[in-house]
């Protein structure tokens, strides 16, 4: 087992090595450092910046030069996951990286403390620390997806009270995002991303298509499509928005059925394993308490 401890020793000796030399190694080019003296400000920088976030910052950077070398800069697909979890942020892919990197150094140092299954535990803190980002990715999508589907009936009756007032598709989304900006302050982002990429020149349609393809939802798809045919078909919009808020609201009524339906199956274990237990203490234990002093007389 001690060869496990020089193992990840040597490993983390070799990433703190890698770590101070990069600066060094991965300095940039000649052409690089005249682009850089072209576009400097040689005005003083006011800003107070922390010890926190200056050693935040050069991670970072690391991290992120360190992912261009391995070539993992250009994922769309984990690019659109984060989209669809509202981080748009250039940091929080690096972060992610960054993790994803240090999470299987720290899980086996950390196995190296455990003596008994030395290897075991190594692999397993590892592993386990390579996948919790991605977890974390996960649920975070899963939430933002269930806050942005919750609002979206409340959302289309509002569109069709606002387009039968005589607003416009556009007015009415900037109206819509007015009012639902305290309850869905996701959705309310959405709907001023689709402002804004129309104000940018972007069709109406492809502007509600990039909203579907970011947020995933099936609420969504079909929404688009609906408009898609209405505009193809010169159907009035008003009908049809109204008819597929009926829908909206059959399909929210038939999920919270189902999740009522489940909760006769989910509270069974509870009760057997906590409740039912509690109860025959209660019940039964003075009785068998008085029995056994009666038995002991």
């Amino acid at each position: 087992m001690v060869i496990f401890f020089y193992i990840a020793l040597s490993f983390t000796v070799f990433c703190v090595i890698t770590l101070l030399a990069a600066p060094f190694l991965l300095r940039p080019s000649v052409q690089a450092r005249r682009v850089l003296d072209v576009v400097t400000s040689d005005r003083p920088d006011k800003r107070t910046i922390s010890g926190k976030e200056a050693a935040r910052d050069r991670l970072l950077a690391l991290a992120r030069s360190f992912r261009a070398r391995l070539g993992l800069s250009e994922d769309e697909k984990l690019r659109q996951r984060f989209i669809c979890a509202g981080l748009k942020g250039g940091s929080q892919l690096d972060l992610y990286f960054t993790a994803r990197f240090i999470g299987p150094v720290a899980g086996i140092i950390g196995g190296t403390f455990i003596h008994t299954n030395t290897a075991f535990w190594c692999l397993a803190l590892a592993a386990i620390g390579y996948l919790l980002p991605d977890i974390w990715l996960t649920r975070a999508v899963n939430r933002r997806k269930k806050k942005i589907q919750r609002g979206i009936p409340d959302a289309i009756d509002l569109l069709v009270i606002c387009v039968e007032a005589g607003l416009g598709l556009d007015q009415a989304l900037l109206r819509i995002g007015q009012e639902i900006a305290l309850s869905y302050p996701e959705l309310n982002e959405e709907f001023n991303q689709i402002n804004l990429e129309q104000r940018a020149g972007k069709p109406r349609l492809d502007a509600w298509q990039s909203m579907a393809d970011r947020t995933n939802l099936e609420e969504f798809n079909a929404l688009v499509t609906m408009l898609q045919q209405t505009d193809r078909f010169g159907t009035p919009i008003v009908r049809a928005l109204a008819r597929y808020s009926e829908e909206i609201r059959t399909a929210r009524r038939q999920r919270a059925e189902e999740a009522a339906a489940k909760t006769k199956v989910k509270i069974l274990f509870p009760l057997v394993f906590f409740i039912f237990p509690c109860l025959f203490i209660v019940l039964l234990a003075p009785a068998f308490l008085t029995l056994s002093t009666t038995f002991g007389h």
